[in-house]
């Protein structure tokens, strides 16, 4: 026997409260889910609207900011070092062979400014309209019309084989913990970002350098995108330049396993 609660009169029965219609409760949830959208809407956009809100930058506008912190910190860091250095050379109580000592070791770590013979190795993309200039040769895919890493790299490599007493890329001095790293079609140098074209300015003999990129044969690969697809190389003699210290941190950074 059921009660009497859930016979079809119970919504009628003396003394008991009238039953909301699953209608009207499914009224009222959306009408409170609605409400719940809209606060939350609100409370993440704080008013503004979310399309158009310019202060929401851009992921590369971020990355040009980070860089042009760095850049500034670098500057601030090797303006630092000269005060500590000045301050050292007063009275440090070092006597002068290990003073010379010292000074060797500095210039091989690149933290002291060079001058010398020096060429400069310009890479740049190709026309976004380029096709290929020699028969034989497929039309360009994207990938063909710009610099990668792998070509930078080649440069540095050949310019240190063929005996560059220091590089410099873009405006900054290279050491030996300095990684060439591409993202996209933008160089990443020791924190900062640069687009094409890239400049790679080695102090040596000029001939040495040059036969050394002649023998390299990821430079002769590049080469037949230069000839065929109009990508970017041009090598200039500099005379005598003055290449800046490395002028940023020399701690090494690595990955630890999780504990």
């Amino acid at each position: 026997m059921s009660n009497s609660a859930d016979s079809p009169q119970a919504g009628s029965s003396p003394g008991r409260g009238p039953r909301f219609r699953p209608v009207r409760i499914l009224t009222v949830a959306v009408f409170a889910l609605a409400g719940l959208i809209f606060f939350t809407s609100f409370n993440t956009a704080k008013g503004t609207n979310i399309r158009t809100d310019t202060s929401l930058l851009k992921l590369s506008d971020l990355i040009q900011e980070r860089s042009r912190k760095n850049k500034e910190l670098d500057e601030s860091n090797a303006s630092l070092r000269g005060d500590v250095e000045a301050l050292a050379e007063r009275d440090d109580g070092s006597t002068k062979a290990q003073d010379e000592k010292l000074a060797g070791l500095e210039k091989s770590a690149g933290t002291q400014k060079l001058r010398g013979r020096a060429i400069t190795v310009t890479l740049n993309d190709a026309p976004p309209n380029a096709t290929a200039k020699l028969p034989g040769y497929p039309e360009p895919q994207p990938d063909y019309l710009v610099i990668h890493q792998q070509d930078l790299q080649a440069v540095v490599n050949a310019l240190w084989q063929g005996g560059a007493k220091g590089i410099k890329v873009m405006d900054q001095r290279l050491i030996s913990t300095s990684a060439v790293r591409c993202v996209g079609n933008t160089l990443i140098l020791q924190g900062r970002v640069y687009s094409p074209p890239y400049k790679i300015t080695a102090i040596g003999d000029p001939d040495k350098l040059n036969q050394a990129m002649s023998a390299s044969k990821a430079i002769q690969n590049y080469m037949v995108y230069v000839n065929v697809y109009g990508l970017g190389w041009k090598v200039t003699q500099d005379g005598t330049v003055t290449l800046p210290g490395y002028s940023g941190t020399v701690d090494l950074h690595y990955a630890q396993p999780v504990k």
